[in-house]
């Protein structure tokens, strides 16, 4: 898979995170520019980056915290989608054995998704939150003390000074991470697609909302409600569906219910 496009690709960094393996396994090691949060963000709004690769929901936890700064952008396009099974690796400077390891480094979400075998082979290391995986082995790799570790993608033994001590750790269908591909042009219709769109609801009229996509035929895939920063009974609601903004049943149906946000349409893995 390679979403080749002309110009800079923005991903969550610093490198070693599984944001960076994702755009590698997408896009090759070719113009991938790491940013901290805010800035990545912001440069997908600026223009900056042509595109933005950003994890948006896992099996594990739900929602990831970057879903509400995708809502959050004025103006967006979804163009791919990416969900990938992941397995941790547990990396260290050579030489480190895993009865050394006194202290962990992730991202609370790995944290979440590594938890049943942390408790079960480490359950009385330390435990010390990042802002992603990259840069939890970064920490690990400048770190002057011993005993240290991190949870992430094997990817970091190639950017960082460090070795994987276990890998595979919580593989499998439970534990999937899927991304999207922020960028410019929303593509065509491949006949096998979905649509996100961004709805907002009270929780009065909420079960009318929904039933607007029946009544119309639409095949709801997933929801996922998020806070509307408003008031407590107004939520932002991520409603995909299967089909393209462009065609058919849903093109007619948007039409009529402008007030839905149309995110992206993009083929369905």
């Amino acid at each position: 898979m390679n979403h080749a496009c002309a110009g800079p690709i923005g991903y969550l960094g610093p490198a070693g995170s599984w944001t960076h393996q994702a755009c590698l396994e997408l896009f090759g090691a070719h113009e991938l520019v790491p940013l901290a949060r805010e800035a990545l963000f912001q440069g997908y709004a600026d223009g900056t980056v042509e595109q933005t690769c950003v994890p948006v929901t896992t099996s594990l936890v739900g929602a990831t915290p970057y879903l509400d700064a995708v809502l959050d952008l004025p103006a967006v396009t979804i163009v791919a989608e990416y969900p990938r099974m992941l397995g941790y690796s547990l990396l260290a400077k050579p030489g480190t054995r895993r009865e050394d390891i006194v202290e962990v480094h992730a991202h609370p979400v790995a944290f979440e998704e590594v938890r049943p075998w942390l408790e079960r082979e480490m359950p009385r290391v330390r435990r010390v939150d990042a802002a992603s995986g990259g840069a939890a082995a970064r920490a690990v790799a400048e770190s002057a003390a011993s005993g240290l570790a991190s949870f992430g993608p094997r990817v970091g033994t190639r950017v960082y000074p460090l070795v994987s001590v276990v890998d595979g750790i919580e593989e499998g269908p439970h534990n999937v991470t899927r991304w999207w591909v922020l960028g410019r042009q929303m593509p065509p219709p491949s006949g096998h697609d979905k649509t996100s769109l961004a709805v907002e609801a009270s929780d009065d009229s909420l079960a009318d909302v929904l039933s607007a996509f029946g009544r119309a035929g639409l095949r709801i895939l997933t929801i996922y409600e998020r806070p509307s920063k408003r008031t407590l009974d107004t939520h932002r609601y991520l409603v995909e569906v299967a089909g393209h903004a462009r065609q058919g049943a849903l093109a007619d149906f948007l039409e009529q219910h402008r007030e839905m946000r149309v995110l992206g349409s993009y083929p369905r893995r």
